[in-house]
């Protein structure tokens, strides 16, 4: 057994003594005062006698019984302070420790009011799981650190986590159904009288604003719009049973559109498929073929183009919805968080650039082929400009018209939309508007403007996707899955933040999988969650996702009913709509100078991203981001900033002193903060900046000094750089910056690797050849448990070197080096 000593405070105690702490209040008596305080152990007592004695009980395994004697006192005399004299009560917040440290004796009060007082208590401690380790902190309070508990091994922690999954019961049965389909919990708690109507009103805009959404956005994939309708009904109801949010609106976005129309467009040249020139009606599919492609056997027998473009969406929705599900099943979701917002929002604004550039063709009734390859929005301007000439007036006009309705429309919706409580409908108003007209006044006949066509009501059967084409498109689908994941689980985080609830990204990305997965047997291509229809649906007053069954009934009715409505429904209208809805992602180019004056890296690579995109193609400008994004947190983590700290005034804070002026730098001491991890990549950058602050090259000094030899040491007139000559017995090396003690302040050092680790020991090395002293603050347990395990401290907690190198705070440090360096200047005169 072992005795300790513990400091502690009434009321608000402090027990150090094994790390615990303890809360008390003192009752004053006649013949004594007892004191009745909680610990973790339990409720203990402790007892002061009149003889001066103190009893204290605690139960548990950890600490006995102790009787010690207090010191004698006077009564009515008050605790004394460090030097002597009378001191009064302490006035303190409840578990606020009081400093400075004091001793003394205790008053007996002459009223019954409990008093606040400090005392010393004994314990006696078993040696059972308590660890010795003791961190003196300048003659303040010990602190004993509780023994960390022993981690399971590999085979006992898969043991454990196996045993537990597969373990059943009808609770966990329909716990792991909850969690799976959230919408089996929150339709238990349902409260139509609050929600109903909300949900309702906004599952039908959302409605009416997918049907012509749906539609123009098969411009984009290159397929048939009934395949866009059938998209958004499946997503829909998927996501309304998966979904963890509760405002976001999944279905057709225009960016993944954009991204699978490339891969439909290059599987059909390579399939033998002539390119895809906007005739005057629909897409004929007896088109030119190449003759190379077919006799490869690339282009099938049994489909046509329109039924090729289809599988080769399905497969890659497939595929892309697989990836997705292993995201979700691996819990991946953290994935997402590496495409900052800056990225993705360079990314929606090449994205959008090149989508506007697919759209001008139909907006000026030109017809050229879709181009490919890198440089494909370079290409297609070229193109635009060789064949200005051939462009259809009719389309012009009609484009320009529904242009200036759109944008008035949403700038009449955007200023109005505090008195406004249902968002105009100004898409459908102009489809409807320019499908009679072009009915009524046979445009397609007449001017040879370009139509939409037969668009099929109800729905095909079934089919599974090819497994050759989802061979194929493995490589195409990695970004598509990444692109839909992430606006995915970044707008349902934020409408969460700002609806007071919280999503599972993990879920999220199982609910965007299966919106992929199911639907791409049922003729559907890639999906996920689009911003300005969430918005509209926040609007709208939507509560739960009880709204989305609200807008697949106006779909489902569109599809069984009124999709051959839109026959003549011109092109150049549904391309109008197309770019009326890039609007939000144009405009973000705005935000480039005040993202500059907030961080450079962050804007460099917004714009390097949507150049990339606009430049080169959609996938490399992801992965151009991603990359960069990357290149600029390791490039953050190489070159922190490094500065020397001084103390403020008489205080125990310290600040960097190149920062602010009147700071006092602490004689003989150098204080040095790293504002970054230390590891491999820096390790150099560590070290340089620590040199060049402090004056002294300890790794050159050091080296010179030991190749001089002893006898060169004690020689005088041959000082060793930075170094002046010392007796053989002198412990301390006035150097020439005249400091004697290096502390590192340690609070800004996050992790260290091994390199980080050896870049110390050689520094510490270094120093004392010099006779510098080097002393760390302020670790976290990680940093610490590193250096203990890389041979910078002892093995065992609490041992000497420890002791005499790590301190809690920059102050106990700057004390320590001072008196060290008192000491041994003593012991220098001494000798």
């Amino acid at each position: 057994m072992s005795f300790k000593q513990s400091s502690l405070y009434t009321p608000g105690l402090w027990g150090l003594g094994g790390g615990r702490r303890l809360c008390a209040e003192v009752f004053p008596g006649r013949k004594h005062t007892s004191a009745s305080f909680w610990s973790s152990w339990g409720l203990c007592q402790a007892v002061f006698h009149t003889p001066g004695r103190l009893q204290a009980l605690c139960p548990g395994p950890r600490l006995a019984a102790a009787e010690i004697p207090l010191p004698k006192h006077v009564p009515g005399i008050l605790p004394q302070g460090p030097r002597g004299g009378q001191r009064r009560p302490p006035q303190h917040r409840f578990g606020v420790p009081v400093s400075p440290r004091f001793t003394g004796g205790i008053r007996k009060p002459s009223s019954s009011k409990p008093m606040v007082q400090r005392f010393s208590l004994g314990v006696w401690q078993t040696g059972m799981d308590v660890s010795t380790e003791r961190v003196p902190q300048g003659g303040g309070p010990v602190l004993v650190r509780r023994r960390s508990p022993v981690p399971l091994g590999l085979r006992e922690m898969l043991k454990a986590r196996l045993w537990q999954s597969c373990t059943c019961s009808t609770r966990r049965a329909w716990a792991l159904l909850q969690g799976l389909l959230p919408a089996t919990r929150w339709l238990c708690q349902y409260r139509p009288r609050e929600a109903l109507a909300g949900d309702v009103m906004s599952g039908l805009v959302i409605g009416i604003i997918l049907v012509p959404q749906a539609i123009a956005y098969s411009l984009l994939a290159g397929l048939q719009p009934i395949y866009s309708l059938y998209t958004s009904f499946f997503a829909n109801l998927i996501y309304f049973l998966m979904g963890t949010s509760h405002h976001v609106s999944v279905g057709i976005f225009s960016l993944l559109c954009l991204m699978v129309g490339q891969v439909v467009d290059r599987e059909l040249l390579l399939a033998g498929f002539g390119p895809a020139l906007d005739g005057p009606g629909p897409r004929d599919n007896g088109s030119s073929t190449n003759a190379s492609a077919t006799i490869a056997g690339l282009r099938p027998q049994d489909c046509e183009q329109d039924c090729y473009a289809i599988r080769v969406a399905t497969a890659l929705t497939l595929v892309a919805g697989i990836y997705q599900v292993l995201m979700g099943i691996l819990r991946l979701g953290f994935v997402s968080a590496y495409l900052s917002q800056p990225l993705l929002d360079g990314f929606a604004m090449g994205a959008s650039v090149t989508i506007l550039t697919s759209q001008l063709r139909h907006l000026l009734g030109v017809q050229i082929p879709r181009h490919q390859g890198p440089g494909m929005v370079v290409s297609t301007w070229l193109s635009l400009l060789r064949n200005a000439g051939q462009a259809n007036l009719c389309d012009v006009v009609t484009s320009a018209t529904c242009l200036a309705v759109l944008l008035a429309g949403k700038e009449l919706s955007d200023r109005c939309r505090h008195r406004l409580k249902v968002p105009l409908p100004t898409e459908l108003l102009v489809i409807v508007a320019a499908t009679l007209v072009s009915h009524f006044g046979q445009l397609h006949q007449r001017f040879g403007s370009s139509v939409a066509g037969d668009i099929p009501t109800g729905f095909v059967a079934p089919r599974v996707p090819d497994p050759g084409l989802m061979r194929r498109v493995v490589l195409d689908a990695v970004p598509l899955a990444l692109v839909g994941s992430a606006f995915s689980i970044s707008l349902a985080e934020m409408f969460a933040r700002s609806h007071g609830y919280s999503v599972r990204p993990n879920q999220e990305l199982l609910a965007v999988g299966c919106c992929n997965v199911l639907p791409a047997f049922f003729h559907c291509y890639v999906t996920s969650a689009a911003l300005s229809k969430s918005l509209v649906k926040t609007a709208t007053g939507c509560r739960t996702q009880l709204s989305s069954v609200v807008s697949a009934s106006v779909v489902l009715l569109v599809l069984l009913a009124l999709a051959p409505l839109f026959r003549d429904l011109q092109r150049c209208v549904l391309a109008c709509v197309i770019v009326v809805s890039l609007r939000g992602a144009l405009r973000k180019v705005r935000d480039v100078p005040q993202l500059w004056r907030l961080s450079p890296v962050d804007a460099l690579v917004w714009v390097a991203t949507a150049a990339t995109c606009v430049l080169v193609s959609v996938e490399v400008g992801l992965l151009a981001g991603v990359l960069l994004s990357l290149l600029s947190l390791a490039g953050r983590t190489q070159r922190p900033r490094a500065t020397l700290l001084a103390q403020i005034g008489d205080s125990g804070f310290y600040e960097d002193a190149a920062e602010f002026e009147g700071l006092v730098p602490e004689p003989g001491v150098r204080i040095f903060r790293f504002g970054g991890p230390l590891y491999y990549a820096n390790k150099d950058f560590f070290l340089r900046s620590l040199y060049s602050l402090t004056g002294l090259d300890a790794g050159r000094a050091a080296t010179r000094r030991k190749q001089r030899g002893l006898e060169a040491r004690l020689t005088e007139g041959d000082p060793v750089e930075g170094v002046d000559p010392v007796t053989s017995t002198a412990a301390l090396v006035p150097t020439a910056a005249s400091f004697h003690a290096v502390v590192i302040d340690c609070a800004p050092l996050l992790f260290l690797d091994a390199a980080g680790v050896a870049a110390l020991q050689d520094l510490r090395r270094d120093y004392g050849a010099l006779g510098i002293t080097l002393l760390l603050a302020c670790c976290s347990p990680l940093v610490r448990d590193t250096l203990r395990r890389g041979g910078f401290l002892g093995e065992d907690r609490g041992d000497v070197a420890e002791e005499g190198q790590l301190f809690h705070s920059v102050h106990s440090a700057v004390q320590g080096a001072r008196a060290r360096h008192r000491a041994l200047a003593a012991t220098d005169s001494a000798l």
